[in-house]
């Protein structure tokens, strides 16, 4: 029996694609392009389920979805109060869906479109970057975390990455031992995988000796790979009580809770990615030097992230002398 290409919902068998047409192993490798990152893929899951719902409840069947019905579904979710950003994903999400199973796009109907510009004029369609931190902030908090306690080095290692590294949370907890390489001059880091590298070619990230023993991310690791004991598996994991090592892997969950443990609640694990951006921009960097850390495709992002911290940094409303 050929297999079929579970495109979005583990529990309803409407969200399947037929690959009776093609070979068993074609079908493998389109599976392997059809899928995103495992946050896109739980994404994308969760959307359909709430289109499905939204069908059942109506009495109707996605086979395919009509301009009438996504439209009024547009409506539904906007009246729901859901972010602009959530409604284009499972905009995202349908659309995969339909291309999946030889479908017309239904979202590129003028109706659709029409709704979906009405929608955009009347909530706001900003999305909230996560805020960054001053290197102050940063350091104060890095002095507050216990040098006695393996948890300690560990989120210690983990924050300095992020923030050197301009690291997304996903890349943190997927990276392993045999990723690094200590040079002379800095620690290269592999990222294997990545957001925005799904095929897996891989890239490196520099991250460099700092005078300050204190606040150094490549001997904060180095000490960190000491208490591990081993030289190979992951090098973010969780902790059992009494301090004991575990081999399983931080999640990304955990990652966000130690950051919103040393640098406060306002700030997400995103916030070590968007404070490199920021920092470093204040710091003369160009976007060139920015991008090579970050990986990001455009500078779009990058003055995205700075446009905040520039308006009340480089403003002349502060040279009026008033």
């Amino acid at each position: 029996m050929k297999p079929t290409l579970p495109i979005a919902s583990r529990t309803s068998s409407a969200l399947v694609l037929p690959a009776d047409s093609i070979a068993s192993n074609t079908a493998q490798y389109l599976e392997s392009g059809l899928q995103g990152a495992p946050n896109t893929q739980r994404a994308y899951r969760a959307d359909l389920a709430d289109f499905e719902a939204f069908l059942v409840s109506r009495g109707e069947v996605l086979a395919p979805a009509t301009a009438a019905t996504l439209a009024d579904y547009l409506s539904a979710m906007a009246d729901r109060g859901l972010k602009w950003a959530t409604l284009r994903r499972r905009l995202s999400a349908l659309v995969k869906w339909h291309e999946l199973q030889g479908l017309d796009n239904p979202t590129l109907n003028p109706l659709v479109q029409h709704v979906l510009t009405g929608i955009k004029r009347q909530i706001r369609t900003r999305q909230r970057q996560a805020p960054a931190f001053e290197i102050g902030e940063f350091k104060r908090a890095l002095d507050a975390i216990p040098h006695d306690r393996l948890a300690g080095w560990r989120d210690r290692a983990l924050l300095l990455m992020g923030l050197a590294g301009a690291f997304r949370r996903s890349e943190l907890v997927a990276l392993n031992l045999e990723d690094l390489r200590f040079e002379r001059d800095a620690l290269l880091v592999d990222v294997v995988r990545s957001k925005t590298d799904q095929t897996g070619e891989g890239d490196w990230k520099a991250l460099y000796y700092s005078p300050y023993l204190e606040y150094c991310p490549v001997r904060t690791v180095q000490h960190w790979i000491e208490q591990l004991g081993r030289t190979t598996g992951a090098l973010f994991v969780s902790l059992r009580k009494g301090e004991r090592l575990t081999g399983n892997r931080l999640s990304d969950k955990g990652v966000a809770r130690i950051t919103k443990r040393w640098l406060g609640e306002d700030y997400s694990a995103h916030s070590l990615r968007a404070s490199f951006v920021t920092i470093a921009k204040r710091n003369g960097q160009d976007d060139l030097a920015v991008m090579r850390q970050t990986k990001h495709k455009s500078t779009e992002m990058i003055h995205r992230y700075t446009r905040i911290q520039d308006v009340t940094v480089h403003n002349a409303a502060k040279e009026l002398g008033l």
